[in-house]
């Protein structure tokens, strides 16, 4: 499976909207980076976080989610506490072409700080706004800057389309927009 050079992204986010709004160059000066990278987009985390609280001693459970089991912070920034994690979305919006996966990495910036983010591969034909784990693994609070890099995109393109896309299956994670919490 090849990975998609920047030309490529480029031209599938501006003939296609792939990626809306694209960036086509890496901004950096004095931001966690994102936008267009040589292999990759950097993505942005939006100003949307969902803070997992254990207030009222919840069990996290897929099949019967309770949305009470965190907390809703909307800002430039939000604290993650010690060994904890949030959820969050991207800025931009995502349109996965049928012979395409893509695979998210953290970014070395938050990657050294000992932030983990954990995105599943985006399937072919899927789309929306991508919903991200944030975790902390340290003992101290962490902060996550909006509106800045908080993981990287890579484009792999399968040998031809798949038979069965996102699309086909008609996923539960279509068209979202926002954090998506776990649906059965």
């Amino acid at each position: 499976m090849p990975v998609m050079p920047d030309s490529w992204i480029r031209r599938m986010a501006t003939e296609a909207g792939m990626i809306e709004p694209f960036i086509e160059t890496q901004k950096r000066e004095g931001v966690i980076s994102y936008g267009l990278s040589s292999y990759g987009y950097d993505a942005r985390v939006a100003d949307e976080f969902r803070i997992f609280t254990n207030v009222d001693s919840a069990v996290i459970d897929p099949k019967d989610f309770r949305p009470e089991s965190f907390v809703t912070r909307t800002g430039p920034a939000c604290i993650i506490p010690p060994n904890s994690f949030a959820l969050a979305h991207t800025v931009e919006y995502f349109r996965i072409p049928r012979d395409i996966l893509v695979i998210c990495l953290g970014k070395s910036t938050y990657a050294r700080c000992g932030i983990i983010v954990n995105v599943t591969p985006l399937e072919p034909e899927w789309e929306g706004q991508v919903t991200i784990e944030i975790s902390n693994t340290t003992p101290l609070p962490a902060k996550i800057h909006a509106n800045e890099g908080i993981c990287q995109f890579l484009f792999l393109q399968g040998a031809g389309p798949c038979e069965v896309s996102y699309a086909d299956k008609a996923g539960k994670y279509m068209h979202q927009r926002g954090v998506a919490l776990p649906r059965m």
